[in-house]
């Protein structure tokens, strides 16, 4: 390659060379000395300015010298940004929590008007601070559903854990969608939730449709039932205190919390052995969108009670199935259970409500309130249905037999006075 100064050297030489060429010979030009030489040099620097523009131009056009190298060489401040950034800072509190999922009635699930449900939430704590059973759900705003303002933790919820917090409700009497929101509060009576600041409330949504009908009631057909303890069959009603396991139906006794909320089976397991107590009702025929539904809990004062619900079916001279179990401690509380049967939707199923002590059963006083399967329906139930037992006064409209007077109106004895004067009176004129 030629250097460019031997580049610039060689265009002045032969700029200076044209010049002289054409100027010093010229016939009409007479020498001066001063003057020429300098127009010649400015000349040759005029020329020479024009010939390095051309190289220029020539060497820039080349595609060695591409613009794009010199880019990435003057501006390397986009890629040292990154690097400049801090860590983001992990925020962490006392008290957080995260929602995982809707257990039972997804948002805008239909409920039935009037009917009880258990709205089941799985949270997690995903703060620093265990979470102890002097913390609690409390009511925020929207639609109550008959719920308490507030319910306490079933348990204690250590960092990272999750727990299933159910609440028993009442759904409205009038169709619509309602939705009710709740919030977490801690032992200081401080409140928090769910989400990245820790402040917000989760939920209840539902969609309140049709009438909930309730088609098989097994308080009122409980001695249809065939009831026995773990060894032997029992009469029914059985009689109250007895240690082979009793049945009993009440009306409206008082639940854990002290009130009543309707007629109820009193179930009571056999002291000896394990304990237990079944009922087994007659086959009942099973329809789509069906439910089993009651409240479940311990008698009023029965402190020490302690025992596992269970219903269970059978269909025809089958095995003996397990719906669903759930556990209850006398705690000053109670369930709501409902159970979907549609998918035993065209069998003719046998229910069986059993209660197994789960410890010793000298106190396992266990209440089946209200237990009924339940069914949806656009219209209501009719008046006629359950009025015809107390229609069912024919009997003492039979006032005939006391209208049966006619014993009574049968005077016609009395009038038989009219033999006394031709008896006493004809005997007189003889003499």
């Amino acid at each position: 390659m030629i250097s460019a100064r031997f580049t610039k050297l060689l265009l002045l030489t032969l700029a200076l060379s044209t010049i002289l060429a054409c100027g010093l010979f010229s016939p009409d030009s007479s020498p001066q000395p001063a003057e020429t030489l300098n127009a010649l040099y400015t000349s040759a620097a005029q020329t020479l300015d024009a010939l390095s523009t051309q190289v220029a131009f020539t060497q820039t056009s080349q595609p060695t010298a591409t613009s794009t190298l010199l880019f990435g060489n003057s501006s390397p401040t986009p890629f040292n940004t990154f690097t400049n950034v801090p860590p983001i800072a992990t925020l962490t509190r006392c008290d957080a929590a995260a929602f995982i999922s809707d257990v039972t009635y997804a948002d805008g699930a239909v409920v039935g008007r009037g009917s009880n449900f258990t709205k089941i939430w799985r949270l997690k704590n995903v703060g620093t601070c265990t979470w102890t059973t002097s913390y609690a759900i409390v009511y925020v705003s929207g639609e109550k559903f008959g719920a308490p303002n507030s319910v306490s933790m079933p348990g204690n919820v250590a960092p990272g854990q999750t727990v299933d917090i159910a609440l028993n409700l009442v759904a409205p009497n009038q169709n619509g969608r309602y939705r009710g929101y709740w919030i977490l509060r801690n032992a200081s009576g401080v409140l928090f939730g769910i989400g990245n600041s820790a402040d917000s409330s989760f939920y209840v949504d539902v969609s309140i449709n049709g009438y909930t009908l309730g088609v098989y009631d097994f308080v009122s057909n409980y001695c249809d039932a065939a009831w026995k303890s773990e060894t032997k069959n029992l009469n029914c009603p059985g009689q109250h205190g007895d240690d082979r396991g009793f049945v009993r139906a009440l009306t409206t006794p008082k639940m854990e919390d002290g009130t009543a909320r309707g007629d109820a089976l009193l179930t009571y397991p056999n002291k000896s052995g394990s304990g237990s107590i079944t009922g087994k009702y007659p086959s009942f025929t099973v329809k789509k969108g069906d439910r089993f539904q009651a409240l479940i809990g311990c008698q009023y004062q029965a402190t020490e009670c302690n025992v596992v619900f269970r219903l269970q079916y059978q269909i025809g001279n089958g095995d003996v199935k397990t719906l669903a179990q759930w556990q209850e401690v006398y705690e000053g509380q109670y369930n709501s259970v409902s159970v979907d049967l549609s998918a035993l939707a065209g069998e003719k199923v046998k229910f069986i409500l059993t209660v197994l002590a789960n410890g010793t059963s000298h106190d396992d006083f266990a209440l089946w309130v209200a237990p009924r399967i339940t069914r949806q329906s656009a219209d209501p139930a009719t008046a006629t249905v359950t009025m015809t037992p107390t229609i069912t006064q024919t009997p003492t409209i039979t006032l005939t037999p006391t209208v049966t007077s006619t014993p009574t109106v049968t005077v016609t004895p009395t009038s038989t006075s009219t033999a006394t004067p031709t008896s006493t009176e004809t005997p007189t004129p003889t003499p």
